[in-house]
């Protein structure tokens, strides 16, 4: 009896630790629609563009529930997601050309700007980020949703 106890403790350890692991992905349409439910015949809550990041909180295979930058839970057909990795900008930002805030300054985003991240090490507080218009840079991980 002892010996499944210990097979239940671990087990429940096991899956405790993995339900703290966080998982984002993107939006790959140009628009996608989410759900209240894991249904096509559910009510439409709203579009997210292309880009967009989510964290997925539930997989059932063809339909994920995700959570949004603002908190927001809804279901999304998992065909219009992708293992690339995007963060939203939190707050007006620069991308510098190194990870220090006294390098050059190559861009200044605005808030809700999807970036495409090109590593998911955070250096020193910094992230590697591409934006849309092909600038490659270093974003202030604080200023950012999405990261692990």
């Amino acid at each position: 009896m002892l010996g499944l106890a210990k097979i239940l403790l671990a087990a429940s350890l096991a899956f405790s630790f993995s339900a703290y692991a966080l998982d984002f992905r993107s939006v790959v349409p140009a628009k996608a629609i989410l759900y209240d439910a894991p249904s096509l015949e559910a009510s439409k809550l709203y579009i997210l563009n292309s880009g967009y990041p989510v964290e997925i909180v539930v997989n059932l295979g063809d339909w994920l529930k995700v959570r949004d930058q603002l908190g927001g839970l809804s279901w999304i057909e998992s065909k219009h997601l992708s293992a690339k990795r995007t963060v939203i900008v939190t707050e007006n930002t620069s991308i510098k050309s190194a990870e220090n805030v006294n390098s050059s300054l190559l861009a200044t985003v605005e808030k809700y700007v999807a970036l495409e991240m090109l590593s998911p090490m955070i250096k020193n507080g910094w992230v590697k980020v591409k934006h849309r218009d092909g600038i490659i840079g270093f974003v202030q991980a604080g200023a950012l949703w999405g990261l692990n």
